[in-house]
């Protein structure tokens, strides 16, 4: 460098010196501003035996990313195994994760949560069949005094202590409305306690090729064959967990058993229906990782010989990116769980659910978001009688069907609408 060029240089830089140190103060506030994102923290991931667990999850991103997509989220999950994580990230691949835990003196056990909890504007408790990370957002809350809401869930009882925490949140979502009545009247201090779709309504994801590699593997076309799912009146965990049959769970396991053989034979009537007069195949398949066993037992295994050589049994677990790709190539579903019709309706794919009192309120919100008709208690018996027609009528007045879940998903789009601008405003305060 020439001797002219070097001073010149270093003149230069000793004049941005002079710059920097004289106004630092006044520049850096409206430089932060500027640059400031919004930060959510998404607490959910509850658990990965249930493809309807997992859903809430993709749910959940999938309204975020289409309503407020300049805010940042980081996943604050429970459990993303077996293969859930890489559909997420797959799916969301800005999306950050911070697993981990806070202890009693508010401090993260992991760098990733330390981060988030320094840097989010907002935690958002996500839909599930409870206030499920109850114990985790109030230790959040302590910790950071940041404040948090929950968006869609049920509610069946509210303890004192729960309605302590909820009435400091900013929102609080109720899938269905028996919840939301029950919530009003114990949680009077949080400004907007109301009605919120669950958030596995907007569930997207797809595993296109899993899913027409195992339909050709068992002859099923698109448009050809109904899925079906079975299900206990209490999910059996000690089976899926491999775990012994401990006295607690002895009681609602026996209750299970006794109801199992009269609940499940109105499905099967639905299903020789289907085959014999609708004339299409059926796919029995699981939502969780007990069904495959109770959908052999129960629905396929008593068929007569001609229906059961048109019924295909799905023996495995499968992932919820493959189930939705499944169900978005049948004709519609019939099922005892209520997460994969959510999923159906939220893709356009007509669903029937079947219900019972064990099942909580959850099921209520197919009436709250008008599929009335498509909503059967199997604890009154003339619902009971009223399945066959209503599977027969998914598969044979069509345009019908594809109607009814057009309004449907009119109401959630309003709805979800509605409750991702709270959300948005309620990173401004």
């Amino acid at each position: 460098m020439h001797r002219r060029s070097v001073l010149t240089a270093v003149l230069f830089s000793g004049l941005l010196l002079q710059l920097t140190v004289a106004e630092p103060a006044a520049a850096e506030p409206a430089a932060v501003a500027a640059t400031h994102v919004r930060h959510i923290v998404l607490k959910s991931g509850w658990q990965t035996v249930n493809i309807g667990d997992i859903a809430h999850t993709p749910g959940v991103l999938h309204l975020l990313e289409q309503h407020l997509p300049d805010v940042t989220v980081t996943l604050w999950p429970n459990n993303i195994n077996d293969g859930v994580e890489e559909m997420l990230t797959k799916r969301f691949p800005k999306l950050r994760i911070a697993s981990g835990s806070i202890n009693a003196e508010g401090k993260a056990s992991t760098p990733e949560l330390t981060q988030a909890m320094a840097d989010c504007d907002l935690l958002l408790h996500s839909s599930g069949p409870s206030f499920v990370a109850e114990k985790h957002v109030r230790a959040f809350v302590q910790a950071t005094n940041k404040p948090f809401g929950v968006y869609g869930i049920t509610l069946g009882t509210i303890s004192d202590e729960t309605a302590a925490l909820l009435n400091q949140a900013r929102f609080v979502y109720l899938r269905d409305s028996v919840s939301t009545a029950l919530t009003q009247k114990q949680v009077t201090k949080c400004p907007l306690v109301t009605f919120g779709p669950d958030g596995a309504f907007a569930c997207d994801v797809r595993d296109d090729e899993r899913a027409n590699t195992y339909l050709a593997s068992k002859g099923l076309s698109d448009g050809q064959f109904v899925c079906v799912i079975p299900r206990f009146r209490y999910t059996p965990y000690f089976l899926i967990h491999n775990k012994p049959l401990a006295e607690t769970d002895r009681t609602k396991y026996d209750f299970s058993l006794a109801h199992a053989e009269a609940d499940h034979a109105k499905l099967r009537e639905a299903i020789i229906a289907l085959v014999r007069v609708a004339k299409v195949r059926v796919l029995v398949c699981p939502e969780d990782q007990s069904h495959m066993a109770i959908g052999k037992q129960y629905l396929v295994d008593p068929l007569p010989d001609d229906v059961k050589a048109q019924v295909v049994w799905r023996e495995t677990y499968w992932r919820t990116d493959e189930a939705v790709s499944t169900y978005a190539r049948s004709l519609g579903l019939v099922s005892m769980d209520m997460h994969s019709p959510i999923m159906c309706i939220g893709n356009g794919i007509p669903a029937i659910h079947i219900r019972f009192k064990e099942q909580t309120s959850k099921g209520i919100m197919w009436n709250d978001i008008g599929l009335n008709d498509w909503l059967f208690d199997l604890d009154e018996e003339v619902d009971g009688k009223r399945i066959i027609a209503a599977a027969l009528d998914l598969v044979t007045n069509r345009q019908a069907a594809l109607a009814r879940v057009t309004a449907a998903q009119s109401v959630l789009h309003k709805h979800q609408t509605e409750s991702m601008a709270v959300i948005g405003r309620s990173l401004k305060k």
